[in-house]
């Protein structure tokens, strides 16, 4: 993905350095961490500090938002979080799909030795532990609630809203320690945060939107034509620039201003727009192989 165009990203407010010191000195606190990853981005919307910050507990990462990814992916994804050592599972914690199946995992399989140990020692009716960590925007807090049958930690559908640490507590005698969302200090890899900021956890305001629907359009073009031809019922052979496919999706949508000139800029706000809510299919914007090489 070519980023020469783009403005270098970077973004560490205060309130994240913090984040990460909270989850340092409560890591003891807990016993296992879940991770949550956005299932479009899942190594694009991981703190690469992560691993460090929580080494030596054990570990389930949530696929989340899997209902606008690409099944396929998902499960390569999945598979590529066990290999690494970490359970994983693909969810929707705003529908709740596929959430009845995170304690049931953290009990029988992240922390099936703590289990056999507490049972052993008779101690079975131990609370269980556990940090949710995640960059912002990536859904904690929908996560929360789901799991709490109710409204227990604020939504809010923009970047870094949680500023504190918060305990909930469920049924079953489960306790989660919710810690604020946190991103890294700068981003090394543009292509990572340009990533992020096609899903909208990276804040528009920061972006320019029409280059960032070029890119996506390009990404598109290549990976997923179909997808794109389907939608806007637009031609093209993968030679195309990316101002030439927004201006061929603003055609289609009759997207003028006078003079016969195309309004690019309304056409990028539809175009990223249409990603983010799944209208254009299921898409994954990163694969295993990819990043590994």
């Amino acid at each position: 993905m070519d980023n020469t165009d783009m403005k270098q990203i970077q973004w560490f407010p205060g309130h994240m350095a913090k984040t990460r010191r909270l989850i340092t000195a409560n890591l003891k606190l807990v016993d296992a961490v879940v991770e949550i990853v956005d299932a479009r981005t899942p190594l694009s919307s991981r703190n690469p500090e992560m691993d460090r910050l929580t080494a030596g507990k054990p570990r389930l990462v949530l696929l989340n938002k899997s209902d606008l990814a690409d099944d396929r992916a998902a499960q390569m994804w999945i598979n590529y979080f066990r290999n690494s050592g970490a359970e994983a599972l693909a969810v929707d914690c705003k529908s709740g799909k596929g959430l009845k199946n995170v304690l049931p995992t953290v009990r029988t399989k992240v922390l099936a030795e703590l289990m056999e140990k507490r049972e052993r020692s008779g101690m079975s009716g131990a609370p269980v532990r556990l940090m949710i960590v995640g960059i912002p925007n990536v859904g904690k807090s929908s996560l929360i609630n789901k799991l709490a049958g109710g409204k227990r930690a604020k939504v809010e559908d923009r970047p870094g809203v949680t500023r504190t640490k918060q305990w909930v507590k469920l049924d079953g005698n489960v306790e989660l320690l919710d810690m604020p969302g946190v991103l890294w200090p700068k981003f090394e890899d543009q292509e990572a945060a340009i990533r992020l900021a096609f899903t909208g956890a990276i804040s528009d305001d920061i972006l320019d939107i029409e280059t960032l629907a070029m890119k996506l359009l390009k990404y598109l073009a290549e990976e997923y034509p179909q997808s794109l031809r389907e939608r806007y019922k637009i031609e093209f052979d993968g030679s195309e620039s990316g101002i030439e496919l927004l201006e061929r999706v603003g055609r289609k949508r009759g997207m003028m201003i006078s003079g016969g000139e195309i309004n690019t800029e309304r056409a990028a706000i539809t175009v990223i727009d249409e990603f983010r809510s799944g209208k254009l299919g299921r898409i994954t914007l990163e694969m295993p192989q990819k990043k590994e090489k």
